[in-house]
């Protein structure tokens, strides 16, 4: 619904492929309009669900508007879905569904805990709701479990476009490197990591996109050993806060201003992935650094681009 976008951005779909995708803009939430887009398009063999809110601090304070729309979109969508003979669906998941894990890296077969924020939960929802779904009807569905999406494409001509403020690390970065923002706030410095900011596993954009059509092709292809598969996307490495300050800065030029405040209500100390399994099952691997990530996000600001 373009709530967090822009159709700008089909204009660099465009230039990157040489394709012009079919557009619809529609709400997720609004039932009628999604069974209306599944009359109209009765082909459809596979589905990559990305719309959700996504974002943990906002997710505590407004947990309603996580429910609504992160669960009631993804029913809707299941309920149309499920009506298809070929139903394959990839789930836009997150690694925020293991809580705080004991052991790192995280695999797939860590608990999934009760996570640390709204947001969390809806994907752990999420997954629950997908796999009771695929028990009884046609769905075949792939769990994709983000750690942290970072990155442009290396072309410039597609970036992540937050409306209003960021709400994740690395747009606020580059937007108080550009001049947006006046300075960066640091959720606390008091964890028990090695600088006492939080770790994250980063990984690039392009990476995850490709893991996606990997997945998807897997599905198309029958290739798939269960009704419901789960991989970690990830690097394999975790990176604190600070060391990506300290990588935007290496990449951009820029000093970076940035404060230390109270940790943020949701945040867990330390997440990154074991990728093991979409190495060997799928044959994905992310080839992308944190460096190399960083840069591209900085080559659409400078650009002036999406």
């Amino acid at each position: 619904d373009l709530s967090n976008s822009s159709e700008e951005v089909l204009k660099g779909i465009v230039a990157i492929t040489g394709k012009t995708p079919i557009f619809e803009k529609l709400d997720l939430r609004e039932k009628e309009s999604v069974r209306s887009f599944f009359k109209k398009h009765n082909d459809v063999s596979g589905v990559i669900h990305f719309a959700a809110s996504k974002a943990v601090g906002e997710s505590v304070g407004n947990p309603l508007l996580y429910y609504e729309n992160n669960i009631a979109s993804l029913i809707y969508l299941l309920q149309e879905l499920s009506k298809q003979d070929k139903a394959n669906f990839i789930f836009s998941s997150s690694c925020t569904v293991y809580g705080q894990a004991e052991e790192m890296p995280i695999t797939e077969d860590a608990p999934v805990q009760k996570p640390m924020s709204p947001y969390g939960n809806t994907k752990k929802i999420g997954e629950e709701i997908i796999s009771d779904v695929a028990k009884v009807t046609s769905v075949n569905a792939i769990l994709l479990r983000y750690f942290n999406p970072v990155g442009a494409h290396p072309s410039a001509e597609i970036g992540e476009l937050p409306i209003g403020v960021p709400q994740n690390l690395v747009p606020f970065i580059t937007q108080t490197g550009s001049g947006v923002r006046q300075e960066l706030s640091v959720f606390g410095d008091d964890y028990p990591t090695p600088d006492g900011t939080c770790i994250r596993d980063y990984i690039h954009v392009v990476d995850l996109a490709k893991a996606h059509v990997i997945a998807l092709q897997r599905l198309l292809n029958g290739k798939n050993l269960e009704k419901i598969e789960t991989f970690n996307l990830g690097t394999g490495t975790g990176s604190s806060v600070l060391e990506v300050i300290n990588s935007f800065e290496k990449m951009s030029g820029k000093k970076l201003p940035y404060k230390i405040v109270p940790r943020r209500e949701g945040d867990i100390t330390e997440a990154y992935a074991n990728t093991d399994k979409a190495n060997d099952v799928l044959g994905w691997k992310a080839q992308s650094t944190l460096d190399e990530a960083m840069a591209s996000k900085w080559e659409p600001i400078l650009s002036s681009p999406i």
